[in-house]
């Protein structure tokens, strides 16, 4: 097998082949017999990508969900990939850590073995590598998960957000994205705030995390696997031309109690 030079995936397909040792990355999830019943899974929601002035902005709840039962209240669903590269995860939590674990290290594979960082076309083809090839596991109905991936892209000084499906084809959006239950429930809210208070990317970081935290309030109310964001504070990061960066807890429970007051941040 040839193995183009800092290709990570093509690696460890070598030595798999080599070794004879399962690499879980590259095997099907395992299935019964009969049909998988993928209320078993645990599944996390909602996540929530804005851009601002001079970067992205992600915010996810923490609740994970098995059906109709909550297994864990303290789930991070929003995880930097690198420096600057976040991504924001809803669906089969399991898996998609193992693809975030993944990522990483063909990101740092790729930089110290060529001494210079990844493209972003190349962050995004590995991407939708790693859903093309679980495709036979979401279409056998477990495995599914959506990630949005969200960019700082020092070539164009601005945050990108990009969002895929099942299959791993790609998709950039202008202004905004969202995955999970909850995010079904807020589409319309997204237009809304554009049309009346203007473009997310022209505002700055404090405004467009306040509108962040609020959508996702809103996502909780309509939407029974979201959390809110009174019992567990939701978690956010953001990218900028100075690296990814977490919002501290003490700024987002000032956000959440202005909320609750009806006050402004």
């Amino acid at each position: 097998m040839r193995t183009h030079i800092g290709d990570f995936f093509e690696l460890l397909q070598r030595y798999q082949a080599q070794t004879g040792v399962r690499i879980p990355m590259l095997q099907p999830l395992e299935t019964p017999a009969h049909t998988p019943n993928s209320a078993l899974e645990v599944h996390g929601t909602t996540v929530i990508a804005l851009k601002f002035k001079g970067g992205v902005l992600n915010v996810g709840d923490r609740r994970a969900t098995a059906a109709n039962a909550v297994m864990y209240d303290r789930a991070d669903k929003i995880v930097p990939l690198d420096d600057y590269t976040l991504i924001a995860i809803a669906g089969a939590y399991g898996r998609a850590m193992e693809v975030v674990r993944y990522l990483r290290h063909a990101f740092k594979y790729y930089a110290r073995s060529q001494l210079q960082p990844m493209s972003l076309d190349g962050k995004l083809q590995e991407v939708s590598r790693v859903l093309s090839a679980n495709l036979p596991n979401a279409l056998g109905g477990i495995g599914l998960f959506v990630p949005i991936l969200s960019v700082y892209d020092p070539d164009q000084d601005r945050g990108r957000i990009f969002f895929f499906d099942i299959s791993g084809a790609r998709f950039e959006t202008p202004e905004y994205g969202a995955a999970g239950s909850g995010a079904e429930r807020i589409r319309g809210v997204f237009d809304y705030i554009t049309k009346t208070k203007g473009a997310f990317s022209e505002r700055p970081l404090e405004e467009v995390l306040r509108e962040a935290i609020l959508l996702l309030d809103i996502a909780a109310d309509l939407d029974a696997a979201t959390g809110g964001i009174d019992k567990v504070l939701p978690t956010a990061r953001y990218a900028t031309r100075e690296g990814v960066f977490e919002v501290p807890e003490e700024t987002i429970r000032a956000i959440v109690q202005s909320i609750r007051t009806g006050g402004n941040a």
